[in-house]
């Protein structure tokens, strides 16, 4: 399982925006993200090249330039980032967690409920 690095405002919008166009390169990026902000190209092409290091976006050589998709979807990062969090805290602090964590599901909806008990039973399947 990837670790899920801490992001900063410009890499999570970069990765947003890969997860909405599947496959971006710097001149769409740029002018997507990079323009509106005020940003230099060299700027979205850093944050690219820090997200494909960090294992987050996967890149492939066409010409001379690189096209990037996210190696993980929106989804599974949500899922290891909040994974890690929970696995981050010890004894009383996790129950907390994973306490709110139960209500927030149950508040949102009725399905979710009925999602986590079928995961967690799968869970318990495997052990």
């Amino acid at each position: 399982m990837l670790t899920v690095p801490r992001l900063g405002d410009l890499e999570m919008a970069v990765l947003e925006l890969a997860w909405s166009a599947h496959v971006i390169d710097v001149k769409e990026a740029h002018r997507r993200l990079g323009e509106p902000r005020g940003i230099t190209s060299n700027t979205v092409q850093s944050t690219l090249e820090r997200l494909f290091r960090k294992g987050l976006l996967a890149r492939e050589r066409i010409g001379h330039a690189y096209r990037y998709s996210p190696t993980l979807s929106r989804d599974e990062f949500r899922a290891q980032a909040a994974a890690q969090a929970v696995g981050e805290l010890r004894g009383a602090q996790a129950s907390g967690v994973l306490a709110a964590f139960v209500e927030i599901a149950a508040k949102a909806d009725r399905k979710n409920l009925d999602r986590l008990e079928a995961i967690l039973s799968r869970a318990r399947a495997r052990r």
